[in-house]
Formats: C-alpha cells, structure tokens, sequence
C-alpha cells in the first residue's frame, strides 16, 4: 500500500476514507464523520449559496492565451511551444554498497521565445539527504545526490553563489548559471557526474529491499520551462507528484550477469545480454495472446537466462522517444512472464516481472491484467503508443506506481486488488505520461482522470460486478460530510492531511467527472474526454484547457460546474420537500439543502410500473435560490418519485431524494 507518502485510491477495493486514515501513518489522522451535512451558520448560508459567477482564471493563463500559445476554445494555441532534451547517461549499479554511479550528458533545446540566461536543473533524489525539507517519511540514513562534476558546453563550473556561471543546490533543485544565455531556438549541452546511495524500502516510490532494485528519479532531470509558468521549480518535498518534460534517452545500465531487467524504451543489445533460450520465448510471446514463462526459477543463472561475461557483469542499452521520465528495476530472482497486447495500431510486449513466492499475492495473473489493461484504455481513449507495459513486483514502499512504460507495486495483494492497482497505474500511461499535466500543482489532473479511468476498467474487466464508481462516490461523500474537505485546486504539498488530498485528487474528481457525464450524457462527454487527450497529447495542458476543451465539443458553458466543484468545497444536497396537486399536474418543490448547482433529474414511476424522466437546467439554482417547482403530469398517476435515480451526482444525502419517504 503506497502509504507513503499519500493514499493511494487504487489500492484499496474497500475504499472506505476510514480504511486510508487508519492504514497510512502520519499526518493528522482525520475521521470518517456519518452524520447528516452539517448546516451554515447564519448568515453564511447565503454567501455559501451557489451563484452563476464566472470560474477565477490566472492572470498567467490569460496572457498565454493573449500570446497565441493557448486557445480559449481549449487547443494548443498557433505559437504553442515546449522545451526538448535528448539524454545519454551511463550507469553502474554495485549491489553490494549499494551504490549507483553515473555519468550523463543533456542537451537542452531552447523553442520558447525567450533566452536563458540560467536553467534549472531537478535532483530529484536529493529528497533523501540529511535535513531535506519532506511532507511524507523518508528513510534519513540515505543520501542525496553527489555530484562530482557539472559541465556546460565542455566547459566545467562550480558550485558557487552570486554571478557568473556556476551553480547552487537548493533541496532537489539545483539553478545552473550558464556562460552564455540559450538564445530562441538554440541548445546547449550540460554534463554530469554523480554517485548516489539507492534508498532501502520505505522510500517512497522506488528503492530496494535487498533483492529488488527499483530505480527512480536517479538522475540529473531538467525542469519545465513552459508558457504560463516560466521555470517550474517547486521542490520535491515527498507528497506531491511531478511535472516533466519530454525527452529522448539513451542510457546504458551495468549490472551483475544473471540479473533480469528491464527499462522504459527498448533494449538495443538483446543478443549481448540476453540467452537465445530467452530471446527465442520471447519471441514465442509476442505472437502469441497467452501468457509465455520467458525465464522460470531454473532459468536465473548466468549462461541461462542472460548471457556470461567474464567480468560478471552485463551492459543494458536501452532506447526510448517522446517520454517524460526514465525508471528501471533488475533483480536475480525475478521470473519472468510475456505476452502482447493490441493497441488499435499494432502490438505492444507486455511483461511481469516479480519474485516466486509473489504467487501468493497472485502475480502470475499479472501479466494477464496489464495486458486487458492495455487493449481496454487503447478501446476507451486512444491507442497505447509504447512498445512494451511492464508490471514490477517492487520493494514494498512502491504500493502503486507509474512511470513511462513500468509500473512498480509493492506489497500483498489478492486477485481483485492486484487487478485494481495494476490497471490504475498502467491508466496513467494515459495521464500523465501522455497528456503531460503538471500533478505536482494539480493532482487531480493525473490522479482523478486515472481513478475514473480505472471505474471503467474495473466495470469491464468483472464484467459489471463490480461498481467503482459508487466507491469512489462513497469515499467522497463520507469525508465531504466530515467537513474537513479541501478543494480540488490546490497545490498538493500543501493539503493540511493525507486524507484530504487523498479525496481532493482520487475520489473527488473521479466522482465529479461522472457526474459531468450524468450532465452531459455519455457520448458527449466520451467525445470531450477524448478530444482532450487528443489535443494535450505529449503537451502541457493547464485546468483551464481541460475546462474550455469540455466547453467546446459539448457547446455548453460550464462554469458553474468548474466552479462549484473544483475551486469550492460546497455540497450537493437536492432534496424533495413536498409534492402537492396542481390542477392537470403534480408540483413538486425541490429544495438545495447544500452550496452545489446541479440539473434536477427527476425520475417518475407510474402504478404500472413505466417510468419517465423529467430534468430541469441547473440554471433554477444560479441566482441563489433555494426552491423550485417541476412540474409533474398526472397521467395514469404517481407512484414514486426520485432525484438522480442513476445515482450520477454526488448528492451527500439520498434519503431525501425519494417520495415517498
């Protein structure tokens, strides 16, 4: 369970807020609250009460969109650009200090309008040295990153303050003063020297644990520069997640021979490192739809399984394009199980990698789990465009998580919930390694649109047995009526609790974008969803472009929507307060009991059994009001009435939406 350093939704198919504040030590402990919504004080009420003002824009967007580098229709604007870098970086691993050394090269592309007199440089794994700043426990005996040389154009510089080229660490962010500034479309080329200690399990999301080694965030990264933010230099404090830019690699990776691996990209060298035994069942995999044991218990010996050198070691190159990150895991017991998946436009290899007695926790299905995953997400938003998806049975502090072509999970699993942590890290394939949103700001953008992805996943992969969605709707409201909620946009270090963020990036937004279908009906919203990864893929999409991109292909204007639930913690609470005669009609007055403007879905059955659905716009609540009459026809009589029979809406309290009582 990725407790550290937050609540992962994915890992628990119970999903009760209760079950995250109990498991997931640290932080203050906030409990799930079940009584009825609590009411405003006087005078509040009213202030709290939904209107039809606009959603807050940042100044920053704006001028972006001024600039021609966003559209308000929610496209990439005609002067939209972004940043590149091509990586080459070599690395060994020794197993028994438990060191990695590297050395690496970046060459940084300039495409924005502006020169850079400084970059800024991430060393992410500085959140492991003495006295780092970090909102989630780290193991402290560990190190950062050690660096022996830095290098920019040939030229080495130093570490040193004040002007002139050199450089200053700060936290996991080092700013690199150049010789000379990056002029609009040039490049420069930054060299890099380090040592580093790799993190014992208990570091969050990667590590080793003695026998797995499963190396993240391990090298000199650069940051974001892009149109809205400038430089994106927000330290890596342990909680919030990342944003990266797109990139290139080659790297070469040295470990011991009979050691299996595997990398994001493709490895180059097959036939230097791997036994034609395993390159032959590897090929077996990949034209067959059953799942292969390429290398089984017997197999993991040098000679067997890889290939013998008489240095006892073996040299991995691996090549990967247009991915935001770089992550590998080698072990000397893993088996390893291969399969193909069909992505619309071709096959992607599929791979598990975990240790014999993981069986246990049913690991020998996870090949076949990444594998529906993948045909599933490539059905429902677009093709997987990745040459492989791997699935790692990782050191137990990984829980759940992804990075460009790998998943690492840790921890005991049964069939059900390795299903669900499996398909929701490989659904962030989709976002954010495709629609490259910036989660450390906005969590949400990654995590919620991923928790919903994963409802529909899990619907089909049990073939309707099970509702994902009612639990995500379920944790949400449990905690919103705790009254300890923190809105959606907000930046992820700085949630005042685990929970909280848990529900503000997991359970909400996944609950909110099904209730935007409810709103929309399903194609319309399938239509817009889509549209959005279509138009941010391999970009840097902000709120705001999700926001008009939905307003455009549906044509609706939403803000009432974007506001109520992303910048507010207002609750839906629509209720039926009385149903009375009127003439050739019933008039039933629907009260809002919470602060959330939502479209009145009014289900009604007939003492025959037929039913019929009368809706009333949101718009009978933008201008405060509390009250509002549907009108209902007698026809062959009412037997029941029901708000949001389908259970769409987040509505805190369903005992009032049904007449009778």
């Amino acid at each position: 369970m990725d407790c550290s350093p937050f609540p992962r939704r994915a890992l628990l198919p119970a999903c009760l807020v209760t079950t995250l504040v109990a498991a997931c030590g640290g932080g203050s402990r906030t409990p799930t609250v079940t009584a009825a919504p609590a009411a405003a004080p006087a005078g509040v009420a009213a202030t709290l009460r939904a209107r039809g003002y606009p959603t807050d824009v940042t100044a920053a967007y704006e001028r972006a969109v001024a600039s021609g580098t966003r559209s308000a229709n929610g496209r990439p604007g005609p002067k939209y650009w972004q940043q590149s870098a091509e990586y080459r970086i070599a690395a060994e691993l020794n197993p028994l200090s438990k060191r990695l050394s590297g050395k690496g090269e970046i060459t940084y592309h300039n495409h924005s309008p502006d020169s850079l007199p400084f970059v800024y440089v991430q060393l992410l794994q500085n959140l492991f040295s003495p006295g780092a700043r970090h909102t989630t426990d780290v193991p402290w005996s560990v190190e950062g990153i050690e660096l022996d040389r830095v290098a920019v154009d040939g030229r080495a510089v130093r570490a040193s303050a004040g002007e002139g080229a050199g450089y200053e660490v700060d936290g996991t962010v080092m700013k690199l003063r150049l010789p000379a500034a990056i002029k609009p479309g040039g490049a420069a080329k930054f060299e890099f020297t380090w040592r580093l200690r790799v993190p014992p399990d208990g570091a969050p999301r990667g590590g080793q644990d003695g026998e797995v080694w499963y190396l993240s965030y391990w090298y000199p990264q650069m940051a974001v520069y892009d149109d809205i933010n400038g430089w994106q230099t927000d330290q890596y404090l342990g909680n919030a997640e990342f944003y990266m830019g797109y990139g290139t690699y080659d790297v070469s990776l040295r470990v011991p021979a009979g050691w299996l691996m595997d990398a994001t990209g493709t490895l180059q060298n097959a036939a230097d490192v791997l036994s034609e035994q395993t390159r032959a069942r590897l090929d077996s995999a990949g034209r067959t739809d059953s799942v292969v044991r390429v290398v089984d218990d017997s197999d993991r010996v040098a000679g067997r399984s890889t290939t013998a050198d008489s240095s006892g070691k073996l040299t991995w190159r691996w090549h990967a394009e247009n991915v935001r990150d770089f992550s590998w895991a080698t072990s000397a017991r893993f088996r390893w199980d291969a399969t193909r998946a069909s992505t619309g436009k071709g096959t992607s290899a599929i791979y598990a990698f975990y240790r014999p007695e993981m069986e246990r926790s049913f690991w020998q299905e996870a090949a076949h789990d990444a594998k529906f995953s993948i045909e599933f997400y490539s059905k429902y938003l677009w093709p997987y465009p990745y040459p492989h998806m791997t699935a790692v049975d990782g050191p137990t502090s990984c829980g759940g998580m992804e990075f460009p072509m790998m998943t690492c999970i840790g921890g005991q699993w049964n069939s059900q919930s390795l299903y669900e942590v499996i398909t929701h890290e490989i659904g962030h394939m989709w976002f954010p390694m495709i629609v490259g949103s910036d989660e450390k700001r906005f969590a949400w953008m990654d995590e919620g649109l991923t928790q919903f992805d994963q409802s529909q996943s899990i619907r089909a992969f049990s073939k309707g047995k099970i509702d994902d969605e009612a639990q995500n709707r379920q944790g949400y409201v449990d905690f919103a009526l705790s009254g300890r909620e923190t809105e959606m946009m907000h930046h992820g270090d700085r949630f005042p609790n685990y929970p909280a963020y848990g529900v503000a990036a997991y359970y909400k937004p996944a609950s909110v974008l099904v209730a935007l279908r409810g709103v929309l009906g399903e194609a319309t919203f399938d239509k817009a969803f889509r549209e959005y990864g279509r138009r941010w893929q391999f970009k840097h999409p902000s709120p705001y472009d999700f926001f008009n991109t939905v307003e455009d292909v549906s044509g609706k204007d939403l803000t009432w929507f974007w506001r109520a639930w992303f910048f507010e913690t207002g609750r839906l609470d629509q209720a039926i307060d009385s149903v009375a005669p009127a003439g050739n009609a019933f008039a039933v007055t629907v009260e809002n009991r919470g602060q959330v403007p939502m479209p009145i879905v009014l289900t009604v059955t007939r003492p025959g059994g037929t039913q019929d659905t009368i809706t009333t716009r949101a718009d009978v609540w933008l201008g405060g009001e509390r009250r509002t009459i549907v009108r209902v026809p007698r026809g062959a009589g009412v037997k029941r009435l029901e708000i949001d029979a389908a259970h769409a809406f987040p509505d805190v309290d369903r005992s009032n939406q049904v007449w009778p009582r």
